[in-house]
């Protein structure tokens, strides 16, 4: 069945996940906290659904950020983000060419408050017809809420999409699980992070632009 709409997820999709800026904002946040790796990556783990849905602050403080120095928490981390959202090769193209052919095209992203706030300034922001983030709905992937919520949101149904990811959070199966037809990309030269698409046997691609050929 040709989609009617294509969903993509964002990190490690449409923009490369910055794994080195991360590990350092990391690395200079357990440092300032004076926690040990293992103490600071309990904390980190235990705050993940809160800093994927819901403000930083909230899960700055839950870390033991104190209330006069999260906002400059919050600031720097958004201004990492800001720096690292830039789409991969192929992904404006692509897009280009899906709103050429009048296919609508929706986002749907786990991600901090930071996400959000930046993606307008960003080149992909006029690009989608719809943008779910967690953070600012509250719904998470594989969760069926947030894809159906996204579907609706373009005024298609699930049956009619296609769900472009790397497979993080289990994306594909709750893709699938909704109905959509999920599409794992693989990034040439390595294995998927995630175990669950490791052995995957359905759609996938290695550049953003073979999407197009699915149509």
């Amino acid at each position: 069945m040709r989609p009617r709409a294509v969903i993509f997820d964002l990190w490690d999709t449409l923009v490369m996940w910055p794994i080195d800026e991360g590990v350092a904002h990391r690395d200079t946040l357990r440092e300032r906290l004076g926690l040990t790796e293992d103490e600071f990556e309990r904390r980190w783990m235990d705050t993940y659904r809160a800093r994927q849905t819901g403000p930083l602050a909230d899960a700055y403080a839950a870390l033991g950020v104190t209330d006069g120095e999260i906002a400059t928490y919050v600031g720097e981390r958004t201004e990492v983000t800001r720096r690292v959202l830039r789409p991969r090769p192929g992904a404006i193209d692509t897009l280009d060419e899906l709103g050429d052919r009048g296919v609508p095209r929706g986002l749907i992203s786990m991600c901090s408050e930071d996400v959000p706030v930046v993606w307008p300034d960003t080149e992909l922001a006029e690009r989608f017809e719809v943008a779910t983030f967690s953070a600012s709905c509250g719904l998470v992937k594989p969760e069926p809420e947030i894809y159906l919520h996204t579907a609706a949101e373009l005024g298609v149904e699930p049956a009619g999409c296609y769900f472009v990811g790397d497979g993080a959070n289990d994306e594909l199966r709750g893709a699938q699980d909704v109905g959509m037809t999920p599409v794992l990309v693989r990034h040439a030269g390595r294995e998927p992070y995630w175990p669950e698409v490791r052995d995957w046997s359905g759609l996938s691609i290695t550049e953003l632009t073979e999407v197009l050929a699915l149509l």
